[in-house]
């Protein structure tokens, strides 16, 4: 059996000095840094997302980011079935590993577990929303319940993203939502981790973020808009989602000056920065801080 790997986690919000902490670090141990920012995968958002510059990843290896291209959806289940051969090549090979980001999800996947429910088509999704549409949500729950009676009693009312779901899971893996849940298990083994959480104080991670968005315009970030509204892409999906990526493009269509799309992406920073935070706070209540 490979050993296990030596890993530390490094979590915290958006404009806090995750990456640069961790690149100290890299330097001073050889450790290998893998990305945990759900945004940060892209390669089309290299500066939207404030990803590690070039002169970055000369310093040390980095792994995970800007491995996707826009066009392609990644879940959390997906990057879990990315960064998990990873660290076990990892330990193999008997070197450290900070796995960094922001993305909460990703860090409960490590540590908690999280279901590996393969994705749902697309044509099935539209199907059960379109039977949402014609039955109803008394009567759609009442199918959910004869597939899966744990989702439909557990889902709360009027919640109709997650019962059409629950349906489309079940009718197309022919599992229930429920027994995929049932399955969850973490990706790292207790005892095969340390913890941090980057907590600045709030007013000083709020300049931090207004700053960053200075930095972007300047590094490029009007050019990587342009480039996504070019492509015609889904608005829907996550790298469209990303922040700036539509104020700024309302910009370049000539609807608002930069300054006003600069103050929108400020404040978009700092609302996601503050949803970063709680979440962290509730979630991770026992992991150390700095």
């Amino acid at each position: 059996m490979s050993p296990a790997p030596a890993v530390l986690l490094i979590a915290g919000p958006t404009a806090s000095g995750k990456s640069r902490l961790a690149l100290a670090r890299a330097r001073e141990t050889g450790a290998v840094i893998v990305n945990a920012d759900s945004q940060q995968l892209y390669a089309d958002l290299r500066v939207l997302s404030a990803r590690p510059t070039p002169e970055d990843e000369a310093q040390a290896e980095h792994r995970l980011y800007g491995v996707a291209d826009a066009a392609d959806a990644w879940s959390v289940g997906r990057w879990a079935r990315a960064v998990t051969p990873l660290l076990a090549e990892l330990a193999a090979e008997g070197r450290p590993a900070l796995i960094v980001g922001g993305t909460g999800l990703y860090f409960t996947a490590l540590t908690r577990g999280i279901a590996d429910i393969p994705e749902v088509p697309v044509a099935a999704r539209e199907a059960a929303d379109e039977a949402y549409d014609f039955l109803g949500e008394v009567a759609f729950r009442a199918r959910l319940a004869e597939r899966d009676p744990a989702a439909a009693a557990a889902i709360a009312p009027g919640d109709r993203q997650r019962l059409g779901r629950a349906l489309a899971v079940a009718e197309t893996t022919g599992r229930s939502l429920s027994d995929w849940q049932s399955e969850t298990r973490p990706l790292l083994a207790p005892g095969t981790y340390d913890r941090l959480v980057i907590e600045p104080e709030r007013e000083a991670l709020y300049s931090a973020c207004d700053r960053r968005v200075g930095d972007m315009v300047r590094d490029g970030a009007l050019d990587e808009a342009r480039a996504l509204m070019r492509r015609r892409l889904d608005p829907e999906l996550p790298a469209m989602k990303a922040v700036g990526v539509r104020d700024f493009a309302a910009h370049l269509k000539g609807k608002v000056t930069l300054e006003a799309a600069m103050d929108s992406v400020r404040q978009a920073t700092r609302n996601y920065a503050k949803r970063q935070l709680t979440w962290f706070r509730n979630q991770t209540p026992d992991w150390p801080r700095a």
